[in-house]
């Protein structure tokens, strides 16, 4: 378990940076055969991307619901993440092809992802009594204090 930073810390990143937010949702629980693949899927792209410091990811969280898994994706820039998506040597592709042959649009199992590109200190955080999370794993934590104390402070409004 994470060590928790007692008090307000915020996480600082330096350049333009990629949120890339991914998910699946069970539509129809008993069809196991249809999203079982796209379960596994994720964890295997996730550690072969881990296992290469430079695939440009720099860090991920999973979050789970009923019916919903979402992973949320860190990348250092736009261009690593697409040429990640694209690489027919690596494991997306053939999963995304997989996946598409296998359920397609037939409602079985949805799909979605959002991409957010960053640019330079246009963003703002804030964690309190918390073990480095988000963006803290992806940038540097360091005290929210000072003009870091305020939202206006962090996205440099003094």
């Amino acid at each position: 378990m994470s060590k928790v930073f007692n008090g307000q810390k915020t996480a600082r990143m330096e350049g333009d940076f990629v949120v890339f937010l991914i998910g699946m949702r069970f539509n129809k629980l008993w069809k196991v055969w249809k999203w079982w693949p796209v379960v596994m899927a994720m964890p295997r792209m996730l550690t072969e991307l881990s296992k290469d410091p430079d695939s440009g990811l720099l860090s991920f969280s999973t979050w789970n619901t009923w019916r919903n898994v979402m992973v949320v994706q860190y990348w250092r820039s736009w261009e690593e993440l697409h040429d990640y998506a694209y690489a027919r040597e690596k494991a997306h592709l053939p999963a995304w092809q997989a996946f598409n042959k296998a359920v397609g649009g037939d409602g079985d199992v949805g799909i979605w992802h959002e991409t957010y590109l960053v640019k330079a200190g246009q963003y703002e955080n804030v964690y309190g009594n918390m073990p480095p999370s988000g963006l803290g794993v992806a940038g540097t934590l360091v005290d929210a204090a000072g003009n870091l104390r305020w939202a206006k402070g962090r996205m440099g409004e003094d």
